[in-house]
């Protein structure tokens, strides 16, 4: 268990690939720029291979390396897991690692299941009674440009919001000789395209207008049924294994849903990794009665805000450059106009973290918030599963009638 009285809390982290380098510059900087209550110390990081993970580990500047995740739960000296490993593993790493006393930072999304996120929150919840802190990885929300749209939506600068339209678009497997990565792997990444860069433009679109997706109509799509094997894999990249031969793909190459906001509104969302051009392009509109907001996560330390009650004869789009220190983080790092990138929203997000275990706060998104999202990504698939039958976000847990 965690001694409340110290002022560094230990962590060790699970999975050391793409993810596992974002968090651990977080870990390594966050307290270089944030006054904290509690700063982390980067005691272990566990992988399969011990020479990979002590190679890793020295690289990344953590203290020490395990084999089995399950020895970081048992060290007295960590007090936070952080989970960068894909979702298969997810839920158990996480509870136990509550059951343990530890507090868990788990990369999105929650869970592959609903059924394993739901286990996670409840797991969650016993263990916030006694005062340990869990908190699900939507980075997104850490971007400064959106945490101001969602203070913009929430002052009540749009109005009522009538239009949510998120896109999410990528082309790196464009390529149909990309190799057979893991997140094209149902049993390991749960879904595709959907639970890699949806669930992103779901939590997003919820953050920023602070209401949640009831229902849903979607269709799914994979275009690229077989691909090459991959020998070893990096980030989102790979080597093909030379003449070992093909798998099959089972997850989702892109999907695309319509929705309805609990306020009413009406909503769009994309999600593809086929989007040739496109790189990492996050892009979420919104419109209400009295105004409108836009951002691409292309250009992220760019907000473009739409004051309706403006006179028309100067009205328009204007551009707001999301780096002043009254704006949400920005204020932490450089002088005006010295932009930030994707690694600051890791950073941002275990500060963040690190505050809510040192004030005993509750941190968002919680478990239940990912379990949220879990829920709108199984609508999705069960629509999808049925020619875009509209179906309500949640049903899948609702008690059979009479």
């Amino acid at each position: 268990m965690t001694d409340g009285k110290r002022t560094t809390l230990g962590v060790g982290m699970v999975g050391h690939a793409f993810m596992g380098r974002a968090h651990s510059h977080a870990w390594r900087s966050v307290s270089a720029f944030f006054d904290l209550p509690r700063v982390p110390a980067m005691v272990a990081l566990a992988g399969r291979s011990r020479e990979r993970a002590v190679a890793a580990a020295d690289r990344l500047g953590w203290r020490s390396a395990e084999t089995d995740w399950r020895e970081l739960i048992r060290r007295d000296d960590v007090d936070i897991i952080d989970i960068c490993t894909p979702g298969d593993t997810h839920a158990e790493i996480a509870i136990a690692a509550l059951e343990a006393g530890k507090h868990v930072l788990c990369e999105k999304p929650l869970a592959n299941t609903v059924e394993e996120a739901v286990a996670m929150a409840e797991a969650a919840e016993r263990a916030r009674t006694d005062g340990v802190r869990s908190m699900v990885g939507f980075s997104y929300r850490r971007v400064p440009a959106l945490t101001l749209a969602r203070k913009l939506v929430a002052d009540g600068r749009l109005g009522t919001i009538r239009h949510v339209r998120a896109q999410y678009l990528q082309d790196w497997i464009v390529d149909p000789e990309f190799p057979l990565v893991w997140r094209l792997d149902k049993d390991k990444a749960g879904s595709g395209a959907l639970g890699d860069i949806g669930a992103h433009i779901i939590d997003a679109a919820q953050f920023v207008t602070g209401e949640q997706i009831l229902g849903v109509s979607a269709l799914m799509g994979t275009f690229v049924e077989e691909r090459p094997l991959a020998d070893a894999s990096a980030g989102l990249g790979a080597a093909p294994a030379g003449d070992r031969g093909r798998g099959r793909v089972t997850v989702d190459d892109a999907a695309l849903f319509i929705g309805r906001m609990s306020g009413g509104a009406l909503a769009s969302f994309e999600a593809t990794r086929f989007a040739n051009g496109r790189r990492n392009a996050l892009r979420l509109e919104i419109n209400g009665s009295a105004g409108s907001l836009a951002f691409d996560l292309e250009s992220m330390n760019e907000l473009y805000f739409y004051d309706g009650t403006e006179d028309s004869e100067t009205a328009g789009f204007r551009r707001i450059l999301v780096t002043e220190p009254v704006h949400p983080y920005a204020g932490a790092w450089w002088p005006t106009g010295h932009l930030l990138g994707y690694e600051h929203t890791f950073t941002h997000q275990a500060k963040d973290f690190l505050e809510a275990i040192g004030t005993e706060t509750d941190p968002s998104p919680s478990f239940a918030d990912g379990l949220q999202v879990q829920e709108v990504l199984d609508a999705v698939t069960r629509s999808a599963g049925r020619n875009g039958t509209w179906t309500a976000v949640g049903d899948s847990r609702a008690p059979a009638e009479a």
